[in-house]
């Protein structure tokens, strides 16, 4: 099954993100303004998922986000995989944010 995806310069300034890293990766750094939901917790938590059309969902390099759109879509939401995730994000330039006013860091 085919995912529906954007390479980083596709998406929006102003787009709605769902992070599906873990704590440890969110805290170290993320797009401003993303929500975060762990791709671990994602079904028990999945009334949390933003109702955003589209959802733009980002992991590390793309492949549990692309795991978690193909979910995503199967239950209706209109969600659409970030190619190459925070690493392609931060090398282009993208702004990043850490928690605690750390320097931020894609790990």
């Amino acid at each position: 099954m085919s995912v529906p995806s954007v390479p980083v310069t596709g998406v929006p300034d102003d787009a709605a993100m769902l992070d599906v890293r873990e704590i440890d990766e969110w805290d170290a750094g993320h797009a401003p303004g993303a929500r975060h939901l762990p791709m671990s917790q994602l079904v028990a938590r999945i009334a949390e998922v933003p109702a955003d059309d589209p959802l733009y969902v980002v992991c590390r390099s793309g492949g549990r986000s692309a795991q978690v759109v193909q979910y995503l879509a199967a239950q209706g939401h209109p969600a659409v995989n970030v190619e190459g995730g925070m690493q392609v994000w931060a090398a282009q330039g993208r702004p990043v944010v850490a928690e605690g006013g750390a320097a931020p860091a894609i790990v």
